[in-house]
């Protein structure tokens, strides 16, 4: 096999040049100083000021008036770094970061609405719920055919009056739905001296409780794909929140039931837990291995986006 020169092959690079690169030649047909001027005073006047290129050019055709094409107005405003958009654009608010918290029950509730397949395709159920943030206790909930403010009105006012809620004591939590910014609803709440809080739009954390409670009902074992009807739909609801509030026991309220963290009830139960764990303590004392045990408790606070200073505690302690 033949070799082949390399130079036959590559190119030799030429040397880079330690001159500075020649400045392009200003075209001829190039608009003068004055021009360009004239051209910019044109497109920052009142009536363009926050218009397109193609639309200042246009319109000044049509009144028998040419300075430039396009594209050459393009350039200008480029070179005086006016490309940004020029048109008054509405400007997306930006939405606080709701931070609630509970200490007790009725200090703060959530509550959303979940569809409910019907019999057939197109047909849905809405569930109503609201929920005591402390103790996840289910204080309403309200199954209908459709979904509307007058709806939510009617079932947050008969839980406040259910639960006895006095003016400022409570607030509640809800998305951006129509249902919940609707009105009606907060006309009704203005009345009752109860206080508003809203999730950021497209941010389900900030409701999460209530999505929670969501997912826990729609995947419950006897859960059907459908509802055969809107009575079976409301005999499904009724046995479920039954339970939900007085026998589920709620991991985040270290096992005892919402029922009994709403209703006061948890230091009384702890009491029998510690007694039972004492008397197997005594009997078996070599089975803890770190000690007497003591039963959990519900956390003394529930947050909803808690604040920075307590994520940093809780880091700090794991």
């Amino acid at each position: 096999m033949l070799a082949v020169p390399r130079s036959s092959v590559y190119r030799r690079r030429r040397p880079r040049s330690s001159r500075a690169p020649s400045k392009r030649p200003r075209p001829g047909r190039a608009l003068t100083e004055a021009q360009r001027q004239e051209v910019l005073a044109e497109a920052r006047s009142e009536r363009f000021v926050d218009r397109s290129p193609e639309y200042i050019v246009t319109t000044l055709l049509e009144e028998g008036k040419y300075y430039c094409s396009i594209r050459t107005l393009y350039r200008l405003l480029a070179h005086c770094g006016e490309t940004v958009p020029r048109r008054r654009q509405r400007k997306h608010p930006r939405y606080r970061r709701p931070e609630l918290m509970a200490t007790a029950p009725n200090q703060t509730w959530t509550w959303d609405i979940t569809l409910l397949r019907g019999p057939h395709r197109g047909i849905y159920y809405r569930l109503y719920v609201v929920l005591a943030l402390f103790g996840r206790y289910t204080v309403g909930w309200l199954l209908a055919r459709t979904e509307n403010g007058k709806l939510a009105a009617r079932l947050l006012r008969d839980a406040c009056n259910k639960q006895g809620i006095e003016p400022s004591q409570l607030i509640v939590h809800a998305d951006r739905g129509a249902a919940m910014t609707s009105n009606t609803v907060a006309d009704m709440l203005d009345t009752l001296g109860v206080s508003r809080s809203f999730s950021r739009p497209r941010v389900s954390d900030d409701n999460a409780f209530s999505e929670s409670q969501f997912k826990h009902f729609k995947y419950s074992p006897h859960f059907p794909d459908r509802f055969a009807s809107f009575a079976d739909a409301l005999a499904f609801c009724r046995e479920f929140f039954a339970w939900y509030n007085c026998e589920h026991r709620h991991s985040g309220l270290a096992f005892f039931t919402p029922s009994a963290v709403h209703h006061g009830q948890v230091e009384q139960l702890a009491a029998i837990r510690n007694d039972a764990l004492a008397r197997a303590y005594t009997l078996h004392p070599e089975r803890f291995v770190h000690g007497p045990p003591v039963t959990h408790l519900p956390p003394d606070a529930v947050y909803i986006n808690p604040p920075e200073d307590i994520i940093k505690t809780k880091t700090k302690v794991h």
